[in-house]
């Protein structure tokens, strides 16, 4: 075989859990309805790390090619939640498969409030 047939491997890349916390809390607030993330994942991941812009609501298991996603999200007033929080999954899902190559097995979804305003 010829080294076309193969592909070489040049080095490693990891992603950070952080980076994968990112995609998936942008990727969430994109879906119509959803008002912005909430909770204390985003916190406690921050003050662990010492990252000031750690997304809030958005805790990320990552291993060597899986991913797990849990949100805390906050809604509009008027949507439907079932119909909101699925379509939050598929672009989460979407998002980081798409832009890391890893598989998504899971993304937990909690509404933790409602904004009326």
């Amino acid at each position: 075989m010829g080294e076309n047939s193969k592909e070489k491997n040049i080095g490693e890349v990891c992603i950070a859990d952080e980076v994968v916390a990112v995609i998936a809390g942008l990727a969430a607030c994109e879906v119509e309805g959803v008002d912005s993330m909430a909770g204390k994942l985003g916190n406690e991941l921050a003050s662990r790390l010492a990252w000031k812009n750690a997304p809030r609501g958005t805790k990320v298991e990552v291993t060597e090619e899986h991913v797990s996603v849990d949100l805390s999200i906050n809604l509009k007033y008027g949507y439907r939640i079932p119909k909101v929080t699925r379509e939050v999954q598929e672009k989460v899902v979407s998002a980081i498969e798409n832009m890391t190559g890893l598989k998504v097995i899971e993304v937990n979804v909690s509404v933790v409030g409602v904004n009326i305003a």
